[in-house]
C-alpha cells in the first residue's frame, strides 16, 4: 500500500502543476500590447516559464518573486528573487519595490500580466508609511501562533499593506492587468489568494477589527489606524481568471486511485479545523471502514481536501499536514491494509522540508519502540521529529505548485 500511496503523490502532484492552467488561460487572452510580467507566490517560477514558453519574444520582461528553493534556473529577460515565508523578510520587500517600480512605469500601451499563487501574501509586500517590516513579522507570527485561518489572516495584512487589497492593480494603471491566479485558498475567492494584489476587498475594517479581538493581537496607535482605513472596493482595469484549486487536486486524486483499484469517495474540499483534530477523524472513519461500520468497502479511497490549521502550544518543529498524520497514528493502530497520507500540494508543510506524513497500522507502535510519546510530540507541535524519527515523513522537495492539501485514506 506505501507503494499505492507514492503512486498516487508522485501523479497528483504532476497533474497540477501550474504550466497547463497558465498555458490554458493565455490562450483565452488577446494581447494587443506590449506584455510585462509579475509573478509571485510559491508557483511564481514556473507559471512565468510557461508564460515565456508560450508568448515568446511577444513578452517584454518582467519579475519573478517566489520562496527561497523554488526558483529552479534563470529565465531571459526576467528578474528573479527568493524572499521569506510564511513570515516577509528584507528581500520581500526589495522585490516587491522592483514590481512596484514595474508597475509604476507602465503606459496605457502596455499590459501587465499578473501571475499569482499561495503564498504571495508573505512574498509580496510592502508596509505603508510608518509601518516597518518588524511590525508586520510581529502581527504575522501572532496570527500564526494564534492558530488564524488563511482569511483572518489576510483580512489584517492586506489593511497593512501597499500593494494589497488591489493597491498593485491600481499602480499598474492606466495599463490593462490579466490576472492568472492558481487558488491555495478555499473558496477560490481573489480577494484572499495573496490578499488580492489586483482584487477588490470584500472584507471590511470590522472584519478586521473582530479579528483582533479574536486573537487579543498587539497592536500600536498607527497599526490599528490603518486597520480602520477601508480598501478598496471597485478596480477596473483587471481581467481576472482564476485556475487549479483544491478541487482540482482532489478530483486528480480520485482518478488516480481509482485506477489502482481502489473505489474513490471525495468526501469535502473545503476541510477547515485544528490538524490534530483533523488527524484523529480521519483514523476513525479509517477504523470504521476498515470494521464495516460504515458506507466505505475496501478497497476504497476516501479523500480530503482543504487548508487545516495548528494552534501553536509547544516549540517544535512540523506543518499541519504532519500533524494531521502523527494525530492518526493512534487511532489507527493494529489496522492492517489501512494507510492515511496528508500531503501539502507545495512539497514545504510548514518551516520544514517535508510535505506532509504517511501513516499505517505499525506506526504507534514504531513510535513507542523509539520512545515517542504521541500526546507529548502534539502538545510540542512536534510532528516532524517524530515522524522522522520512524520514517514516515513525505519528502518531495518544492513542487512549483501550490493547491492547498490532499489527505487520503486508503483501505485495501
Amino acid at each position: 500500500m506505501i507503494h499505492d500511496a507514492q503512486l498516487i503523490i508522485k501523479n497528483i502532484i504532476a497533474e497540477n502543476m501550474p504550466d497547463t492552467a497558465v498555458e490554458n488561460a493565455l490562450r483565452g487572452h488577446d494581447f494587443k500590447k506590449n506584455i510585462y510580467v509579475v509573478a509571485i507566490g510559491k508557483a511564481a517560477w514556473v507559471m512565468a516559464r510557461a508564460a515565456q514558453d508560450f508568448l515568446g519574444d511577444r513578452l517584454t520582461g518582467g519579475i519573478v518573486v517566489t520562496k527561497y528553493g523554488h526558483s529552479m534556473g534563470s529565465l531571459p529577460g526576467i528578474k528573479i528573487y527568493e524572499a521569506g515565508h510564511p513570515v516577509s523578510d528584507e528581500n520581500t520587500i526589495a522585490a516587491t519595490l522592483e514590481c512596484v517600480k514595474l508597475a509604476e512605469n507602465l503606459t496605457k500601451d502596455d499590459e501587465l500580466l499578473f501571475l499569482v499563487s499561495g503564498g504571495g501574501s508573505a512574498l509580496f509586500e510592502l508596509p505603508p508609511d510608518g509601518i516597518t517590516l518588524d511590525e508586520v513579522q510581529s502581527i504575522t507570527n501572532q496570527l500564526l501562533t494564534g492558530g488564524a485561518d488563511i482569511v483572518e489572516m489576510n483580512t489584517i495584512r492586506k489593511r497593512l499593506s501597499s500593494v494589497k487589497a488591489g493597491r498593485f492593480a491600481l499602480l499598474a494603471a492606466p495599463a490593462q492587468v490579466y490576472a492568472i491566479i492558481l487558488s491555495d485558498v478555499l473558496g477560490d475567492r481573489p480577494d484572499t489568494i495573496a490578499s488580492g494584489p489586483a482584487a477588490p476587498d470584500n472584507s471590511t475594517a470590522d472584519d478586521a477589527m473582530k479579528v483582533v479581538t479574536k486573537y487579543n493581537l498587539t497592536l500600536t496607535d498607527l497599526q490599528k489606524k490603518y486597520l480602520l482605513q477601508e480598501t478598496p472596493k471597485e478596480i477596473t482595469n483587471v481581467k481576472t481568471v482564476v485556475m487549479g484549486g483544491v478541487r482540482f487536486l482532489c478530483e486528480s486524486t480520485a482518478k488516480i486511485a481509482q485506477s489502482l483499484g481502489y473505489a474513490p469517495f471525495v468526501l469535502t474540499t473545503t476541510m477547515n479545523c485544528e490538524a490534530a483534530d483533523a488527524g484523529r477523524l480521519l483514523a476513525s472513519v479509517a477504523a470504521d471502514a476498515r470494521a464495516g461500520r460504515n458506507s466505505f468497502k475496501a478497497p476504497c479511497a476516501i479523500i480530503y481536501g482543504g487548508e487545516t490549521v495548528v494552534t501553536l502550544t509547544g516549540k517544535g518543529k512540523g506543518g499541519r499536514c504532519q500533524e494531521i498524520a502523527l494525530a492518526a497514528t493512534k487511532g489507527i493502530e493494529g489496522l492492517e491494509d489501512t494507510l492515511i497520507f496528508a500531503l501539502g500540494s507545495d512539497g514545504t508543510d510548514g518551516p520544514t522540508d517535508a510535505a506532509g506524513g504517511i501513516v499505517d497500522g505499525d506506526t504507534a507502535s514504531k513510535l513507542r519502540d523509539v520512545g515517542i510519546d504521541v500526546d507529548k510530540a502534539l502538545a510540542d507541535n512536534d510532528s516532524y521529529n517524530a515522524l522522522k524519527a520512524v520514517g514516515s515523513l513525505i519528502v518531495t522537495g518544492p513542487t512549483g505548485t501550490n493547491v492547498n492539501d490532499v489527505v487520503v485514506i486508503l483501505c485495501r
